[in-house]
């Protein structure tokens, strides 16, 4: 389902609680919200609280084209899964670069995980309804992978969230989920901060500041 709401967002705040009144159909179902970090953990904490359910991260890095980091050509999951995103047969990129580069994400990963766990550790999603949230797709090799790697874990829904996409990126990231949940599909598009007027860096202290304050989850949930 998808609002038409003007395609620029003055914050990731402002996004998310868009995305929460859309999202509305599923409070009174203890939904585990799970937020790829660092950029959208605020904006999960927001879609989380509005929903009345619980808050984690999911962790996924993209693996970044040679030349050009931000352009995902794929992404690597916390479990060392490598997902490879078509255009990188096309660019003629190799398997080793992709190993590699995968490899050094993973230590990322692991580093993240190493932090977050002490804080608050690790929601099993299995039988849950689970919301993954993004601020906003490009290619989708990251919330791809998040997506595929949950779904190996068995939840009993699985929800993508995020503020923005290109067309042809939803249709990839279709398949998927079981829902999407999106405000803006715009064309051109070139980079996810040109939608937003406040697109800060997320930093590490905020995050682990949002890990804090969450609360332990609770007993029970409801299947769709």
């Amino acid at each position: 389902m998808m609002a038409v709401i003007p395609p620029r967002f003055a914050s990731r705040e402002a996004a998310a609680e868009l995305l929460a009144r859309n999202l509305a159909p599923y409070d009174g179902r203890h939904p585990l919200v799970l937020a790829i970090p660092r950029g959208a953990l605020p904006m999960g904490r927001i879609i989380a609280d509005a929903l009345h359910g619980d808050l984690d991260v999911v962790l996924v890095r993209k693996i970044g084209a040679p030349g050009n980091p931000e352009y995902a050509i794929g992404a690597v999951d916390e479990e060392g899964q490598i997902w490879t995103d078509p255009l990188a047969g096309r660019l003629g990129i190799d398997g080793r670069y992709m190993r590699d580069e995968a490899a050094r994400q993973l230590k990322v990963i692991k580093t993240r995980r190493a932090q977050y766990t002490p804080i608050h550790p690790a929601i099993d999603p299995r039988g849950r309804v689970v919301i993954v949230v993004d601020d906003g797709v490009a290619t989708g090799a990251t919330l791809g992978a998040a997506l595929r790697l949950l779904r190996q874990r068995r939840p009993a829904r699985l929800v993508a969230a995020f503020a923005v996409a290109p067309p042809d990126t939803i249709a990839r990231l279709q398949p998927l989920a079981d829902d999407l949940v999106y405000l803006s599909a715009p064309e051109p598009f070139h980079a996810v901060g040109e939608f937003f007027t406040d697109f800060r860096e997320v930093k590490d202290e905020e995050v682990l500041r949002i890990l804090r304050g969450i609360s332990p989850p609770r007993q029970g949930s409801e299947h769709p």
